[in-house]
């Protein structure tokens, strides 16, 4: 009697710690979820500034503008950037289909080539424009390729934040995106991300992305852009800097901006 009373016990303590895990699991995807639809928005043009600091301390600044929009139901996200200066990157466009569900569309446009290309998913993980930012932190993630599980919750930079362990659900999804694992650090009034801190493949931490700043872009639906975002490399010791110097909300910008043809204008 005493160990059918310890075996029922325990598939008790089992049962009870699998539904913890998936209502665990469940939560975490939707707060996820909800930090990566508090940042779409409408449409959006905006000025913007990327300072790129080596480990000497030596700054490159790139000034660019960017145009978004939202299509399909707020399924699509269609961002457009175009560098202005300095001179080396002048010209250089840069496009993006950030889908919900399936793999985003990349193209680049390269003045100097007189050539648009497109942007394969095996290089996502690579440099933007030689700063610490990849092309996969250009869009927003594909919550189906990850796992998720909620860790508790942190103070960052003041506000209170949940934080959310996330892994890729295989190694393709790992190769394609370059990290390991992410823990993130999404605000629990507005679902905001505040910080990610990223694992390499060898389970390394890394890179740090920190939010200095937001801004309330769509004040009617609470939808918000990152004001500032700094990307550390903590291998190299490398940074690059991410500002919005002036953004206006505008849901009615033109969709021929967003084709590979005015890419190339």
């Amino acid at each position: 009697m005493k160990t059918l009373k310890s075996i029922l016990l325990t598939c008790m303590i089992i049962a009870v710690s699998l539904t913890t895990h998936a209502q665990s699991t469940i939560m975490a995807k939707q707060i996820q979820q909800k930090s990566i639809e508090a940042t779409r928005v409408s449409g959006t043009e905006s000025l913007n500034k990327m300072t790129i600091i080596n480990r000497n301390e030596q700054k490159r600044v790139r000034q660019m503008a960017v145009i978004t929009k939202l299509y399909d139901n707020g399924n699509t996200e269609k961002k457009l950037i175009r560098f202005a200066a300095p001179a080396d990157v002048k010209g250089v466009g840069f496009l993006t289909y950030d889908y919900k569900k399936k793999d985003d569309d990349k193209w680049i446009y390269m003045p100097a080539l007189r050539k648009t290309r497109r942007i394969i998913s095996s290089e996502n993980a690579k440099s933007f424009m030689g700063s610490e930012f990849s092309y996969a932190d250009m869009t927003l993630p594909n919550i189906e390729e990850y796992t998720y599980k909620l860790l508790g919750e942190e103070t960052v930079k003041g506000i209170l934040c949940y934080k959310i362990e996330i892994i890729p659900i295989n190694d393709d999804v790992l190769d394609t995106n370059g990290f390991s694992k992410k823990i993130a650090f999404i605000g629990k009034t507005d679902f905001v991300l505040r910080k990610a801190i990223y694992f390499d493949v060898f389970e390394e931490k890394e890179k740090v992305m920190e939010v200095e700043s937001i801004v309330e872009v769509d004040k009617a639906n609470h939808k918000y852009r990152f004001k500032k975002i700094v990307m550390t490399n903590l291998q190299n010791s490398r940074k690059s800097i991410f500002e919005i110097e002036q953004i206006k909300f505008n849901p009615s910008i033109p969709d021929d901006y967003f084709t590979t043809r005015y890419l190339e204008r």
